[in-house]
């Protein structure tokens, strides 16, 4: 479904991505992770067309993302830090983005909404929004076009653990249905029953991408922090 194929990026001296190549397939939860400046963000960039890599190609369902922009209505992304005009309300930005991104037949995924209660807060100014509330917001407009691929970037962060689980459930409801869903994440133990995949990145290049099972069959270790640390030793 998603195909980067000898990718590389340059800013200045720095070499942000290093031939990366890696094929992300329908149905799969994928952990995209590595230390900070590993690569990650510039590579979910990448694929979102924000950032042009210097050298190789990214593939959407075998079209090169370069000549089909429209592409990117089949993705719904959670940034790690959702930016708002503070002047609108909950609902002002709900009825904002589908005014930009729906069309009048289009099914809305508003089980977020619903669940967080966005419903009851609709009114609410964005300038005052907690952090959590602004996660939430963030999510449920990942989720709300019924995108077929989710790229959500450190997805539980800020929220409580009880928001944390009802987006869990989502994500896994979602990989369930056959949709991609690539998740970066520092917290490896929120990780642990939810993805299918880890892909680690370290200094711009693709250390290694795994089956969850095939992980900890080859290190003999149940969490995944410690399959990942063995794996590196090992290198």
């Amino acid at each position: 479904m998603i195909i980067a194929t000898n990718v590389s990026k340059k800013f200045g001296k720095l070499k942000a991505l290093d031939d990366v190549s890696v094929s992300c397939n329908k149905g799969e939860c994928i952990a995209l992770i590595g230390p900070n400046g590993s690569g990650k963000t510039t590579l979910i960039k990448t694929i979102l067309g924000m950032v042009v890599c210097d050298s190789g190609f990214i593939s959407f369902n075998g079209n090169n993302i370069q000549h089909h922009w429209q592409y990117r209505e089949n993705i719904g992304y959670m940034p790690q830090i959702g930016r708002y005009p503070d002047n609108m309300s909950i609902g002002q930005v709900l009825n904002m983005m589908k005014d930009i991104r729906g069309k009048k037949d289009m099914q809305l995924d508003e089980d977020l909404v619903n669940r967080f209660g966005l419903k009851d807060m609709q009114g609410k100014r964005m300038r005052t929004l907690s952090g959590g509330t602004r996660q939430k917001v963030s999510a449920a407009l990942a989720f709300l076009f019924n995108p077929d691929v989710l790229i959500l970037d450190e997805p539980t962060a800020g929220l409580d653990p009880v928001a944390s689980e009802i987006l869990k459930e989502k994500i896994i409801a979602e990989k369930n249905k056959g949709k991609l869903v690539l998740i970066t994440s520092h917290i490896l133990s929120e990780l642990d029953g939810l993805i299918s995949q880890v892909i680690y990145m370290q200094d711009g290049k693709l250390c290694f991408h795994k089956n969850i099972a095939d992980l900890r069959e080859d290190t003999g270790e149940e969490k995944l922090s410690r399959a990942i640390a063995s794996v590196m030793l090992a290198k």
